[in-house]
């Protein structure tokens, strides 16, 4: 009980050395992410398998101490980040897998900005991201919706389809299938190839139309009207617009 109350405590604590915490597992978070991005355009090597294990086993002990600590483990097991670490560890520990499905380890990208205390501690300490807060998120997702997408592409159609030769071939197909601009020189075979085009059209070009609506729409923040709850407002407002109720908007002041 100790053990779990000392790991409770780095989860979701709020003293110095959980932030620290918290923050080393962002930074172990984005190191694998960009060690699964770069290694999957290299041909296999023993020592690049060794280091898969390795990251293979935190993973595995940062999900233990999750499910832990949990107030509803069974509920948690089926959450969907709970479910995109369970094929992070298989893929990382089980070399059979293959590159193609270990590409699927890009679904750790998902914990990066999903986790309310991760949220939280960004606003509190980066003025950048509460500047850019929104802009980050869409652009985030959409550059996971391409990683994971383009690795479906890949392993679908990699022993199949001649125009599938190595992971930028499928980077350029999710590419030109997300932005519908649609060249025609490749292209996806079979009633699964046509499947995952649709899908990478349709859910793509939404992610792309959601990040360019947050580059044009006009700068605003968010904060939650006390009275109304409408949540995004002038930068500089001092009355909500909906209901009118005086807003006190934190400001780090003039830049």
């Amino acid at each position: 009980m100790r053990l779990i109350g000392r790991l409770r405590g780095l989860y979701e604590g709020d003293s110095r050395e959980a932030h620290r915490f918290r923050y080393g597992l962002l930074l172990f978070d984005v190191t694998t992410i960009l060690f699964i991005v770069v290694t999957s355009f290299m041909p296999r090597f023993p020592v690049l398998e060794g280091i898969d294990r390795v990251i293979g086993l935190l993973v595995l002990a940062d999900f233990v101490a999750r499910l832990a600590i949990s107030r509803h483990p069974w509920k948690d097991l089926a959450h969907p980040t709970t479910l995109a670490d369970a094929a992070a560890i298989v893929s990382f520990l089980a070399p059979i897998v293959g590159e193609g499905i270990g590409f699927l380890r890009i679904l750790r990208t998902v914990r990066l900005l999903r986790t309310y205390q991760l949220l939280a501690r960004l606003r509190a300490d980066s003025p950048f991201f509460r500047r850019n807060e929104e802009l980050i998120i869409a652009t985030v997702n959409l550059g996971v919706f391409i990683f994971i997408m383009t690795g479906f592409v890949y392993e679908t159609q990699r022993w199949t389809n001649p125009d599938i030769g190595n992971y930028v071939d499928a980077l350029y197909f999710t590419i030109a299938a997300l932005t519908t601009t649609g060249f025609g020189d490749v292209t996806l075979k079979g009633t699964l190839g046509h499947l995952l085009s649709v899908i990478i059209m349709i859910f793509g070009v939404t992610l792309f139309l959601r990040l360019v609506q947050v580059l044009l729409r006009p700068n605003k923040v968010r904060h939650d009207c006390p009275v109304c709850g409408l949540q995004r407002h002038d930068r500089d407002a001092v009355h909500c617009k909906a209901c009118g109720t005086i807003l006190n908007i934190p400001d780090e002041g003039s830049v």
